[in-house]
């Protein structure tokens, strides 16, 4: 059944480190396919379907991802709001933010909180779960939704559980412990009482902003100024100007390990943060010798390895617990053990300027991909594939010409006032600061390439007049 007062707020601003290079700081986790054809995002969103209405979903981004968010919320066919943070300040500030451009309108509404990026393999059973917990959020609880551990893991947080439950399957939560050491875990495991946290909220707009206001007073106080520019013009400038002030914290530190009314249900549903790439192997099959082959793969006598290739032939031979992870333009080699320490070398590659940690060289839009083929001083070459029937934007650029080829299907270009057809072979050139559109008005996919030429090849440098996926415009 439909929940009128439910809200999904729906966390989606993280930076992509622990998947590189199949992620970057553009295109994190939460917009892969790893699991399927949706992306993580779209799995978020397409598991609560029937739990709320369509209109109920809010995705908190950031600037650089909001046209991402856009177009893959159209995808799974709901109608997503938008919340832009100027800068990532933690969980704390963003759920803040959610909730006081909710109470503007339903202050007894409840918020769902949970990220983009996780992994949930049964969404009837998940559905099941949130409704058990809605009553103890109705009443003012803050609930959290425990994983019942299946070994000892040192990366994820802990909830320790009353042994009398507040009512089936609920129970107060008395400890909170982050990441604990081995032997610390070890023992958790055996206690029974533990839970691993799972980083999934249920409670009412009401009750969360009585707990900002008072465990986390200034953060409190800093939103209740804005509070009247939320959802006007103002919105961004207020916004900007308070989260320069905001502390960094988290949700779990700033409130629910301090408050006195969180309580935690018991999840039944397999679950997993999906924190690195030895965790596919929780939750995809394996080969009959363990290994997780992704793509184009091929090994022999290899055990316990993940194998995942972007296209061209991945070959191994006779590996032990390995990652390997082949993309377009980089080439991830290391241990399973350690693969927790990719974010460390995603770290290194920004500080030595490599542009490998931003930017994946194949990149999805709404209308198709691109795949940028060579760079150099004032060039760029991309090869643009659009679907049938897709079009870009009406847009123009200040800085860069651009000269089309055409090398499968038909293009339908708009060069100013001119509209005229492209086809296989055949090029054209688009000169600075006029507007054009490409267009593919055929049922087999448009592929061109495209040379770029001038002194600021950026995607920024995009002014937009017309887009039929809602980006925005200017």
């Amino acid at each position: 059944m439909v929940q009128k007062d439910l809200y999904a707020v729906v966390m989606a601003g993280g930076k992509g480190t622990r998947f590189w290079p199949l992620s970057r700081e553009t295109f994190p986790k939460q917009f892969l396919r790893l699991l399927g054809g949706k992306t993580l995002l779209q799995e978020t969103i397409h598991r609560l379907q029937g739990l709320l209405p369509k209109d109920h979903f809010l995705v908190i981004t950031t600037e650089a991802q909001r046209d991402l968010v856009h177009w893959q919320s159209q995808e799974a066919e709901v109608q997503s709001h938008i919340v832009v943070e100027p800068q990532g300040k933690n969980t704390a500030a963003a759920v803040a933010l959610a909730a006081f451009k909710l109470a503007k309108k339903h202050n007894d509404a409840l918020m769902l909180v949970l990220p983009s990026d996780h992994y949930i393999g049964d969404a009837q059973a998940f559905k099941k779960t949130i409704l058990r917990a809605l009553p103890a959020a109705r009443k003012g609880y803050l609930v959290t939704f425990g994983i019942l551990p299946s070994r000892a893991e040192t990366g994820y947080g802990y909830l320790k559980a009353s042994s009398r439950a507040l009512q089936n399957g609920i129970y107060k939560v008395q400890r909170f412990v982050e990441k604990p050491p081995r032997r610390q875990a070890e023992a958790f495991l055996k206690d029974g009482s533990y839970y691993w946290n799972s980083g999934i909220f249920l409670f009412s707009v009401r009750s969360i902003l009585r707990e900002f206001r008072r465990h986390m007073p200034e953060l409190y106080k800093g939103f209740a100024k804005v509070k009247k520019a939320l959802g006007t013009e103002e919105e961004p400038r207020a916004l900007q100007s308070l989260y320069r002030e905001l502390p960094e914290q988290s949700i779990d530190y700033g409130v629910m390990e301090r408050s006195s009314r969180v309580a935690m249900v018991r999840a039944e549903f397999p679950w997993s943060d999906i924190g690195s790439w030895g965790a596919l192997q929780e939750v995809l099959q394996g080969d009959p010798s363990g290994n997780i082959l992704l793509g184009n793969v091929l090994q022999l006598d290899s055990h316990g390895s993940v194998l995942f290739s972007s296209g061209r032939l991945v070959a191994a031979l006779g590996l032990r617990d390995m990652v390997v992870v082949d993309s377009p333009d980089a080439v991830l080699v290391c241990p399973k053990d350690r693969v927790q320490e990719v974010k460390a070398l995603v770290e290194r590659l920004k500080e030595e300027g490599k542009e490998e940690y931003l930017t994946p060289r194949v990149e999805e839009r709404p209308w198709g991909h691109f795949v940028v083929l060579e760079r150099g001083p004032n060039y760029q070459i991309k090869l643009i594939c659009l679907k049938p029937k897709a079009r870009l934007s009406l847009q123009m650029h200040a800085h860069r010409s651009e000269h089309w080829i055409v090398v499968s299907g038909v293009a339908r270009v708009q060069r100013g006032e001119e509209v005229f057809y492209v086809h296989r072979d055949q090029s054209t050139y688009i000169p600075p600061t006029v507007k054009h559109r490409l267009e593919n008005p055929g049922l087999i996919p448009l592929k061109i390439i495209e040379i770029q030429s001038g002194e600021h090849l950026v995607e920024e440098d995009i002014t937009r007049f017309d887009d039929i996926y809602g980006r925005r415009q200017g």
